[in-house]
């Protein structure tokens, strides 16, 4: 229960990773607040499993890709805050809402560009913004990035430039919030099961599995607990950091 008293925000909270890294931390004793875009059930869901665990949630709605999103997302999370503690204060904010793109580089569409860098890109920036006059001295921000930003992949050309976009959140953050205590570090995860239909193919898996140094491919967890360690105060002397959560992936 390293994280007792502490309050998260975990964006893009209500299924994969996200939703790993909420319960992770709220298992540590963290108030968390589980965002998401679109689907209240399943983030009902992550709120109702924490609560069963003995731990404590509120979920919170913003659509981060649209031009208010940030500002709904922090009035929202300000009253959960505020009815839970009697105040906004914000020790961990992970910023892990993404889309993803899976259209070659010749198809892609200026719609679909501009809607990938407004979730991944865009929002994180002014999350981290509106976050800086919450965050406690000594909080804690993760971004979440991925192991494309190492890997070619033809079909996520756009997705992989917005997420080097948020390489750069860390590296530049961490100087201007440095005197308050507070770090900011970037883990990039590699292939990890995600709900999506391909995991249910086992040729699909097999072959994913064969790209990690460990032959499996990533389950949620592994993430969300690279994402608890950097949120405790054992890493209290990184900051601006890279680390690479792909399984070996990277390792060519």
């Amino acid at each position: 229960m390293r994280l007792t008293g502490r309050t998260a925000l975990v964006t893009g909270a209500s299924r994969g990773m996200g939703r790993a890294i909420a319960r992770r931390l709220a298992d540590d004793g963290a108030l968390v607040a589980v965002h998401y875009a679109t689907n209240a059930d399943l983030a009902d869901e992550v709120v109702t499993l924490i609560e069963k665990d003995g731990g404590r949630a509120f979920a919170v709605q913003a659509d981060l890709g649209t031009p208010d999103g940030v500002d709904v997302l922090f009035d929202g999370l300000a009253e959960g805050l505020t009815e839970r503690t009697g105040s906004t204060e914000l020790d961990i904010l992970v910023n892990n809402a993404g889309v993803m793109g899976g259209t070659p580089a010749g198809e892609t569409t200026p719609e679909q560009f501009d809607r990938l860098m407004a979730v991944n890109a865009k929002a994180p920036f002014f999350i981290i913004q509106r976050a800086m006059a919450h965050l406690a001295d000594g909080a804690r921000i993760v971004n979440i990035s991925s192991g494309l930003t190492r890997v070619a992949n033809p079909d996520e050309i756009a997705y992989a430039m917005s997420k080097g976009a948020v390489e750069q959140l860390a590296l530049h953050f961490a100087k201007v919030l440095a005197p308050r205590g507070i770090t900011i570090n970037t883990v990039a995860p590699g292939i990890t099961r995600n709900g999506n239909p391909v995991f249910d193919i086992p040729e699909a898996v097999e072959q994913m599995a064969r790209l990690s140094a460990f032959n499996r491919v990533g389950e949620p967890e592994d993430v969300a607990d690279v994402v608890a360690f950097l949120a405790s105060a054992d890493a209290r002397w990184m900051t601006g950091a890279f680390v690479d959560a792909t399984g070996g992936t990277l390792l060519g």
